[in-house]
């Protein structure tokens, strides 16, 4: 079997199983087994593949059509331009995401102090960490399993300007910040069950589920976030594309000013930012 033959066969395989954008999945799953670049792979198409390199592209691809995502095959995920590596006990980075770190690299100092709730694998503060101007943040995160994902990306990726404590939101947070960044749990409860199968079986339950109406956390970070932050100080969330009025409200009744949702590339209401008067 050559290398396109195998490519082929695998490009069925997730077609036969409804992986959305199948073709890319199969040329991604090849190259992570190949460890082949595009270029490569245009070279040696036509080549036998060697048994084990096929053993183990038959291997993800049995993986891939049982609805497993994609990132926690290879184990990484790009986000920011920045590789983090991700499992099964953290969320998957994703674009939308990058809108809340990019709207929090327009308006937080440089120097600045930033706290991530609901850290995950920590995607959101490391990638401010790195691309902003001397930032050091703290990750909070409910989760052993993600904290320990975190910390070994911020190990990894900024070489310890990030550290990473266990606790409930507030609970473990002492201090003032510059800025308190969050992606939290948003979806509605009722809401988990119509998710893809690879997001409500195989992402973390606990990193998904916002409560019966997708506000509770917004309504815990919003009550509290001025007793952490500094005086001017930023915060900045991530929304469902249907919530940014009620976020809106939340941020307007707990004082903070020129509050704003921002929407993302794909037009939906993604972030909600506001400050204190400084």
């Amino acid at each position: 079997m050559t290398y396109k033959e195998a490519l082929d066969k695998g490009v069925i395989i997730l077609e036969s199983e409804r992986i959305a954008d199948a073709k890319i999945d199969a040329w991604l799953l090849l190259s992570f087994v190949s460890e082949m670049t595009k270029a490569q792979y245009f070279l040696k198409q036509t080549e036998q593949i060697d048994q084990l390199t096929l053993y183990k592209y038959q291997d993800v691809l049995y993986k891939r059509a049982q609805h497993i995502p994609l990132q926690h095959i290879t184990g990484e995920q790009d986000f920011m331009g920045i590789n983090f590596w991700v499992n099964e006990h953290v969320l998957i980075p994703r674009q939308d995401t990058e809108t809340l770190v990019e709207e929090a690299l327009k308006v937080i100092p440089s120097g600045s102090h930033v706290l991530d709730l609901c850290t995950g694998s920590g995607c959101v503060i490391i990638s401010l960490v790195v691309l902003g101007q001397g930032i050091t943040g703290i990750g909070v995160d409910v989760s052993d399993e993600a904290l320990a994902v975190a910390k070994d990306n911020g190990n990894r990726l900024t070489g310890g300007r990030v550290d990473f404590v266990k606790g409930d939101l507030w609970q473990p947070v002492t201090g003032k910040f510059n800025a308190i960044v969050s992606n939290p749990p948003y979806i509605r409860t009722a809401d988990i069950e119509e998710l893809t199968t690879e997001v409500k079986d195989h992402e973390p339950r606990l990193a998904l589920d916002g409560t019966e109406d997708g506000l509770f956390f917004y309504r815990e970070i919003t009550a509290h976030a001025r007793e952490y932050l500094n005086d001017g100080g930023w915060l900045l969330v991530e929304i469902g594309y249907d919530q940014g009025p009620d976020v809106y409200a939340l941020f307007v009744e707990n004082g903070f000013k020129d509050v704003e949702v921002v929407k993302d590339l794909a037009g939906n209401n993604r972030v909600v930012k506001g400050h204190l008067e400084v």
